[in-house]
């Protein structure tokens, strides 16, 4: 992978939207996004904050329109695309960073707030992702940006819904890499900790001030830049940045009368040995793997391939 000089990458003549941008981290990544050159569609249900936004970066001599679509409102979200392209024409750059809280234990969650906080998190960003895609298709160029999060990945005490979504998004995140790929559509993931509003009250102020929106923010417009990599899981916070990948283990072929549960209890360990494990990149690699077992176990040829 190409490494980058942080001078270098600028996003001139480059057109942005990025959602939840009127404050917190989409404020951040609106405001660098500019400072880099992008022209940025400023997207919030907050018709204050999101105008706020857009003269903040055109106080600092950049380019920037507001929009207050709701994400997960098809025709909203078409309308706020075909503005974009009607002033600049084009659509480089997707960032969904739109998003809510409904905190609660699993028990004590209702059925309502465990399905708001998925619309808004996976559908507002498919609905928007949808709304880009053949524009990005048609130019042969785009970047796009779920945004994930350590909750989704490995979980967080009542943030069933929250983790939910967030682990959606990147499962998202792989498919349309796979079906982005010839066109240059590169889609990647975000995993930010920050202060911003959803972690007052959660962190200790000391612990607040390392955390801040723009060191997130560097990690974001490296995940949309001209030779960003595709299919990454970019962790950031507090100026650390990491990778979070899933892995699968090597496993094993069970016998025709060891392939029960009391086979595979049997054989855990085996089975969970991380020795020789590999990060895959198609679901059909699995797929592969296990019917290479079979065949070398029973001899079958197959002639090179499934």
């Amino acid at each position: 992978m190409a490494q980058t000089n942080e001078q270098t990458i600028r996003f001139d003549n480059r057109v942005a939207i990025v959602t939840g941008a009127g404050a917190g981290l989409g404020r951040s990544h609106a405001l660098d996004l500019a400072r880099r050159g992008a022209k940025v569609v400023v997207n919030d249900l907050g018709a204050v904050a999101a105008q706020a936004v857009v003269d903040e970066i055109t106080a600092a001599g950049g380019e920037a329109v507001a929009h207050n679509a709701n994400v997960t409102d098809e025709a909203q979200v078409k309308e706020m695309v075909d503005q974009a392209i009607a002033r600049w024409g084009r659509i480089d750059i997707l960032v969904n960073n739109a998003g809510i809280l409904r905190d609660k234990s699993f028990s004590k969650m209702t059925l309502d707030d465990f399905r708001l906080v998925l619309d808004v998190h996976v559908m507002g960003a498919v609905v928007c992702t949808k709304a880009v895609w053949d524009h990005m298709k048609e130019a042969s160029y785009g970047r796009i940006v779920m945004t994930s999060s350590s909750s989704g990945i490995y979980g967080n005490f009542g943030q069933s819904n929250y983790g939910s979504a967030k682990m959606g998004l990147v499962g998202l995140m792989n498919v349309l890499h796979i079906e982005g790929e010839k066109y240059d559509i590169r889609v990647n993931a975000l995993s930010p900790t920050a202060a911003t509003q959803m972690t007052e009250g959660l962190i200790s102020p000391e612990a607040l001030e390392l955390m801040t929106t723009q060191s997130v923010s560097a990690g974001l417009c490296y995940l949309v830049s001209e030779d960003a990599p595709s299919r990454l899981v970019l962790c950031a916070g507090a100026g650390a940045y990491a990778a979070a990948k899933v892995y699968e283990t090597e496993g094993l072929y069970l016998e025709p009368d060891q392939q029960t549960a009391e086979g595979v209890a049997a054989n855990i360990d085996a089975i969970t040995d991380e020795a020789g494990q590999h990060p895959y990149v198609q679901g059909f690699q699995q797929t592969f793997k296990f019917v290479g077992k079979a065949a070398n176990h029973f001899g079958v040829d197959l002639k090179g391939g499934l």
